[in-house]
């Protein structure tokens, strides 16, 4: 459980368990920001790559999850948490590193980014169940709302401060050598990790039952209606937000004809809502309701990802950097609702099955959207394919507006989701 001492000091400065998690995560935020943006660059610039394969690029890190997801989780359950994700961040650092050499040596190819993208996305896989079941571990289940609230604002600053640099550094430095970057962050996560001490009572399972244990955890992910709700929700806008956010860098660069740097501020834009989002999540629920602020958050996002479609040339960027911070605080609203959530309600054993088969339904979402987006833009043309992706989005809230959750005002007061069998 929480490791606390001044309770009323903030979180962060009272558990050093939770600490040491929030900076791990933050740094691992900030140096995935800068490949966020110099990935996509490395094939529409520097390998003069086709739309499709720009825009598939960005599926390369969450389809893992589509395909991997059920049984990572079942081996997180498994495992001890901590060293799950230390060896998580030590394959991102040696795949990654191998892109700078191959841009040295005059060696990299497009065969070489998609591989080293889809490897650092099986490790992320890895990262961030183990992460998030360890913060259900060190932190009292009315320290969620609070904990998620920090980590979503640090992250999302980082965030912004990563794909700001990212842009910068793509410009200045060539995207390639900008990833040394991330490099660097994720072994300062890997230096953070280590300092966590927490006792993980993980019990040892049959190996056999693999197969069960997953579909344990997709019977437990669609076992009550909030459970459902909040991730068909979350399926949803990734499927339409990230047709949108796939297609950014080509609306950028070779619609637009602005620079990277345009690419990054968009990016960090969004990032700085979720931060404010993220911070501000804790005081919204208190005076509005976590359901109304759950169902209604995703309404500006949807206005935020259409702003883009606005946008021209010169000053008239400053109508994205808008629309997308908006669209950053819906965002990190949403998410720290229906993370806290489900954490409150599942069972420690549990909790890297959920979030498996949560994240290979909802993020698996991105993976195909990707590709969805590179076919759209191929075919229909990129703005258009951007708008086709606004309008996908728009269903999201209209599920939340009028679905199973629309009379309820505070989620926590639901029915817990059932306890499974052992």
């Amino acid at each position: 459980m929480a490791e606390t001492t001044a309770p009323n000091a903030s979180l962060v400065r009272r558990n050093p368990n939770f600490r040491s998690l929030w900076l791990s995560a933050t740094a691992g935020v900030f140096g995935t920001a800068v490949a966020a943006v110099a990935l996509p660059v490395i094939a529409a610039v520097e390998l003069a790559a086709s739309d499709f394969a720009v825009a598939a690029l960005a599926g390369m890190a969450f389809l893992p999850w589509l395909l991997f997801g059920l049984p990572i989780g079942v081996w997180v359950d498994r495992w001890p948490r901590k060293p799950v994700i230390v060896w998580s961040l030590v394959v991102r650092v040696v795949s990654l590193a191998t892109l700078p050499l191959g841009y040295w040596l005059g060696a990299l190819t497009l065969a070489q980014l998609f591989l080293v993208a889809f490897i650092a996305g099986t490790s992320s896989v890895f990262f961030s169940l183990a992460d998030q079941a360890l913060v259900q571990q060190v932190l009292t289940g009315d320290e969620l709302v609070e904990g998620n609230g920090i980590v979503t604002a640090s992250g999302a600053a980082a965030d912004a401060a990563g794909r700001g640099i990212g842009g910068w550094l793509a410009v200045v430095l060539g995207a390639s050598n900008a990833l040394l970057v991330q490099v660097g962050a994720s072994i300062a996560s890997l230096a953070a990790i280590s300092s966590l001490h927490v006792h993980e009572g993980v019990a040892p399972r049959a190996e056999h039952r693999i197969f069960a244990e997953m579909v344990d955890g997709l019977r437990y992910t669609f076992s009550t209606a909030p459970l459902r709700a909040i991730l068909f929700n979350a399926a949803l806008w990734n499927l339409g937000g990230s047709v949108v956010a796939s297609l950014m860098v080509l609306l950028v660069i070779r619609v637009l004809g602005e620079s990277e740097v345009w690419v990054g501020l968009l990016m960090a834009a969004t990032s700085l809502g979720g931060a404010v989002g993220g911070l501000g999540a804790r005081r919204l629920t208190e005076l509005l309701g976590s359901g109304p602020v759950w169902r209604w958050s995703m309404v500006p996002g949807v206005l935020g990802y259409g702003s883009l479609l606005l946008m021209t040339p010169g000053p008239g960027m400053i109508i994205g950097l808008v629309g997308m911070f908006v669209m950053g605080v819906s965002i990190a609203l949403n998410i720290v609702v229906g993370t806290s959530f489900r954490q409150r309600v599942c069972p420690p054993a549990m909790m890297g099955r959920l979030g498996a088969a949560t994240r290979m339904v909802s993020w698996g979402m991105l993976g195909i959207a990707s590709l969805l987006a590179g076919l759209l833009a191929q075919t229909l043309g990129i703005a258009t394919a951007v708008l086709v992706g606004v309008l996908l989005a728009t269903a999201a809230p209209i599920a939340a507006i009028f679905g199973p959750l629309r009379s309820i005002h505070r989620l926590e007061d639901l029915e817990q989701a059932p306890t499974p069998a052992p």
